[in-house]
This record gives C-alpha cells, sequence and structure tokens, in this order.
C-alpha cells in the first residue's frame, strides 16, 4: 500500500519470487532514487538449501543497486541479532532484544558485505516497542522483523518505532521507519494495474455473446481438467469481456 505521494515517486516495481519485492522511487535529487526491497526470510528452522536460496538471491539484488541511491531493505526477516554488537558496530547498534541466533548472524554477514545498518538496534525504546513477534502464549518476545538502510545515508534514518496497537491480523507487530527523504513527482509513474471498462456489462449484447462459452467451457472443463485450471480459463473469459 502507498500513499499519493509515493504512488506519484513510484517508477517501476518489480516481483523476484514469493519471498522478494523491489521498489523504485524517485526523489528530489535528480540522480539519487530511493530502492525499497521487501523481504520475508526463512524461518531460523528451515532447511539449509532454503536459507542459501534465500539470502544468495537477496545479495545478488543489492550488490546490483547503484551506490549512488538510498537502499532500504525490510521485513520479516526470522532474524534475532541481539544486543552484542562486537564485531558489528558498524552494522548495529546495542538496542536489539536477546541474543543473536543463526539466522541473525546470516542476516548480520550480509548487511556487513553491502554497507547496510539494521535500525531497530539504533534507537532506544521501551522492550515492549522493541519486539516485532509475540509468541501464542503472549510469553516469548522477539525482534525478528527489521528494517535496514546504506551506512551512506544513515542520517536521514531518524527512528524506527514499533506499532503495538494496530491490528495487523498476525502475530508479528507492525515495524515503521522514519526516514528524512523528500520524493519528486514522477513525469511518467508506474502503473502496472489492469483497468477494466465495466461500462460493458451494461450492453445486454455483450453479455450475452460472453455467456455460452464461459458457461459452456467450465461445464467441459470441470469434467476434464484441475479446479486451478478452470479459474484460469474462467478468469481469462471475464478479462475479455471487459
Amino acid at each position: 500500500m502507498l500513499s499519493k505521494e509515493a504512488q506519484r515517486s513510484l517508477t517501476s516495481w518489480e516481483p523476484i519470487n514469493c519471498r522478494i519485492i523491489t521498489a523504485r522511487f524517485q526523489t528530489t535529487h535528480k540522480r539519487i532514487k530511493l530502492q525499497v526491497i521487501q523481504c520475508y526470510a526463512p524461518t531460523n528452522n528451515a532447511n539449509e538449501e532454503s536459507k542459501d536460496n534465500f539470502y544468495n538471491q537477496l545479495q545478488q539484488i543489492l550488490k546490483t543497486r547503484p551506490a549512488r541511491d538510498i537502499i532500504v531493505f525490510m521485513g520479516d526477516m526470522n532474524a534475532k541479532v541481539g544486543i552484542n554488537n562486537s564485531g558489528y558496530h558498524l552494522v548495529m547498534g546495542k538496542q536489539g532484544i536477546g541474543t543473536m541466533n543463526e539466522n541473525g548472524e546470516i542476516f548480520a554477514d550480509v548487511c556487513a558485505d553491502n554497507n547496510m545498518v539494521i535500525g531497530g538496534t539504533l534507537f532506544p525504546h521501551k522492550p515492549t516497542h522493541k519486539a516485532t513477534w509475540v509468541s501464542p502464549d503472549h510469553i516469548t518476545e522477539n525482534q525478528i522483523d527489521h528494517k535496514c538502510i546504506n551506512r551512506k545515508f544513515r542520517r536521514s534514518l531518524l527512528d524506527v518505532p514499533g506499532k503495538r496497537g494496530e491490528d495487523a491480523g498476525s502475530d508479528n507487530h507492525l515495524l515503521t521507519a522514519k526516514i528524512q527523504l523528500k520524493l519528486k513527482r514522477c513525469n511518467n509513474p508506474c502503473d502496472n494495474r489492469v483497468k477494466f471498462n465495466i461500462q460493458l456489462f451494461q450492453d445486454i449484447g455483450t453479455t450475452e455473446l460472453y455467456k455460452p462459452p464461459y458457461r459452456t467451457g467450465s461445464k467441459t472443463r470441470a469434467q476434464t481438467v484441475a479446479v486451478h485450471r478452470d479459474y484460469e480459463a474462467a478468469n481469462k473469459e471475464v478479462k475479455k469481456s471487459a
């Protein structure tokens, strides 16, 4: 979801896979873009192959981004980085929670390799505002969601507060970030939405034209193909009629 200002500044976006999506925004500086990478990392108990595939893909994306741009990557990293920043003082502060786990070490190494800073460990907050995940029994709390920015623009990151009162329909709390940044309206904003002319459905002739193939086709396909193919075919017919 984007604000109207962000929508006007969006120049491109790309879903890399089921775990990573990227977006690019125009800023007031003509040579500097805002690159946002949203992630959902495998859990700490996931198999090594899943972790390797995810972090190799993330590493490849980070390496291809121009060094002059503002890079923000964030999301549910399923990584605990803890409060001990020994060996990672350029990557994180001491405002984390608990102890670093295996995913946290991998995550911190990726940040170190790409000159990124873990924002949630830099700013002092109450423990309840640092924790981003709470167990079903409300006993265990962890900081596994993170927002990172490249070290070059560290001073642009003003705060990373958690919002416990927001109902996001998840066991993860909403994590926000305050970044000092001005976006610029793009002359050719990105709009990948498919627009339908729904007024055509008010025409009886058009409605009748598409009724027979939809009904007949659905009945035949239901006997020969899987349910998901029925859905794809029906979806295609609806798009054609619009």
